[in-house]
């Protein structure tokens, strides 16, 4: 397969060797010094796209995916306020969009695990329950795009919270809140030089606490998903969340 990186920092390095490694051909690669090479013409000599660049050029790169005609894996977060736009824009059925907040298999068992967790928990509403993630200090978003799916899953199976709301903790005394409304989940961002993404479920009553945890070693389990997404994307047309990939649906219900 042939394909296109937009977006060519470490993540699009990353995704680059593991394309390699499956005997995928990397046939175009822009970073922000050749934005210019970004055409319809260069587009169609690959096969699909994946997109890793930047919160702010991430829907113009989509949408210009979808112009070209080729499919396109988007890795990039922070872009979701426009995501209705966007699958109204792909319901033409011309290309296919993959879209999630993370693409690795480990990821998306938590994401999986976490909603069924929710759902027992909620019978025990002595338990309170947040959000803690930890990521780089050259992360731009805040909560990350993970913590934002986490939080959803919970939401969908904890009556008592209605929302959430982010606390960014810098180490700082300028990070000093008021206290969270009790049906809010908090979710609580760290930045911390070379952590690759730790995500953490935690609830906690008088008695005990439960931690529901995933750790990332490294970011190829991010790029490593998002090569295996391209694979299956091909001769899909439509929108779908990342979570199309895997059967944990069909699983759960034969169970």
């Amino acid at each position: 397969m042939k394909i296109a990186l937009l977006g060519y920092g470490k993540m699009g390095k990353i995704i680059e060797a593991i394309a390699l490694s499956r005997r995928h051909e990397i046939v175009l690669k822009i970073d922000r010094d050749n934005v210019y090479e970004l055409t319809t013409e260069n587009l169609q000599k690959a096969d699909a796209a994946i997109e890793f660049s930047t919160p702010h050029t991430a829907l113009a790169n989509i949408k210009q995916c979808h112009e070209a005609g080729i499919p396109v894996i988007a890795g990039t977060t922070g872009w979701y306020e426009h995501l209705p736009e966007v699958q109204q824009l792909y319901a033409d059925g011309k290309t296919a969009l993959v879209y999630g907040t993370n693409y690795s298999v480990g990821v998306n068992i938590f994401f999986h695990v976490n909603k069924l967790l929710a759902k027992l928990m909620n019978n025990y509403p002595y338990y309170d329950v947040q959000v803690e993630e930890i990521h780089h200090t050259q992360k731009l978003d805040s909560p990350s795009g993970t913590a934002i799916t986490i939080a959803e899953g919970i939401l969908g199976g904890i009556s008592a919270k209605q929302g959430w709301v982010n606390v960014l903790n810098t180490g700082t005394e300028a990070d000093e809140t008021a206290p969270i409304p009790a049906e809010q989940l908090l979710i609580e961002s760290h930045r911390i030089e070379n952590v690759p993404g730790t995500h953490t479920v935690i609830y906690d009553s008088d008695v005990d606490s439960l931690e529901f945890k995933h750790t990332a070693h490294n970011r190829n389990g991010f790029a490593l998903g998002a090569v295996l997404a391209a694979e299956w994307v091909i001769g899909k047309k439509g929108c779908f969340p990342v979570t199309d990939m895997f059967n944990f649906n069909t699983i759960s219900k034969a169970e």
